[in-house]
């Protein structure tokens, strides 16, 4: 029996199933990829105080036993990182791509933020910047992160994105992804790729209802599966943004605070194979 393309994501778990490795996982099973994930922090949301976000950290070594372990069976295809709380997590991580000679390497520099321009954990969001970019194929961050690894702050343009990407592209990353999304004014969601030689925009008309809690964590687990099934960066970016958008369009209410993507919008919407 041939054995499937082995997808790995290194992020957190959402109960509420929308983001982190529940999202994952069920996109690279709508890839049909082989999905296997390790942990790295435990995300509750209480709703008896706002939807008010704890985040729990899972000790790195903990971490760098669940990468022996998923490094131990098939070569992976491609893999993926996401929420991870801080400096010796990374480094871990950082320090198994190196060692296993991993490819296809899409980082999605999650930052917990307090407010819209304070980033919580400052070590972290230098971490990112300075070990795991440079180790990406594809980096994807949403307007916040890439003010953030730019050093541009607050994006409100297209403009301004072009020049966040080439920063991003200038510390080590193949290719760069901007996820505007619903966050510039305008009827469109606008996506930004760059691949240090030329801009791609990808557009979309807003969602309204926008039911996109995990929308970032879908892209990027998108792209992974689309690399690990041997398409061009290019190629899994443009496809990842078919699949996130029809996720929201198929996204629903899931309580009074949070509306998730469905993962399986595109399967049930298109008909088609991904």
């Amino acid at each position: 029996m041939t054995v499937p393309k082995i997808t790995l994501t290194i992020a957190g778990n959402d109960a509420s199933g929308g983001a982190g490795i529940a999202a994952d996982l069920k996109t690279f099973a709508e890839f049909g990829t082989y999905g296997i994930a390790a942990l790295t922090t435990i995300a509750t949301m209480d709703p008896d105080n706002n939807w008010r976000h704890g985040v729990t950290a899972i000790d790195a070594q903990v971490v760098a036993d669940q990468l022996k372990t998923a490094t131990a069976g098939p070569k992976i295809s491609a893999l993926k990182t996401g929420m991870l709380p801080n400096v010796a997590v990374i480094n871990v991580i950082a320090d198994s791509i190196k060692q296993n000679n991993l490819e296809n390497i899409v980082i999605d520099p999650v930052m917990v933020c307090k407010g819209e321009d304070e980033v919580l954990n400052p070590e972290n969001a230098d971490a990112l910047r300075d070990v795991l970019t440079p180790l990406a194929t594809v980096v994807t961050p949403n307007l916040f992160e890439a003010g953030q690894l730019s050093g541009l702050g607050i994006i409100h343009d297209l403009e301004t994105m072009k020049n966040a990407a080439k920063a991003i592209f200038d510390l080590g990353a193949k290719n760069v992804v901007i996820k505007g999304g619903k966050g510039l004014i305008g009827a469109k969601a606008i996506d930004l790729f760059y691949d240090g030689t030329e801009f791609t925009v990808l557009e979309t008309e807003k969602i309204e209802p926008a039911y996109n809690h995990g929308a970032g964590c879908t892209f990027a687990a998108a792209v992974t599966a689309g690399l690990a099934k041997g398409l061009s960066p290019k190629e899994a970016v443009v496809k990842a943004k078919d699949f996130v958008t029809e996720a929201i369009s198929s996204g629903f209410q899931y309580n009074q605070f949070v509306g998730p993507v469905f993962h399986s919008g595109y399967r049930l919407n298109r008909q088609d194979s991904i």
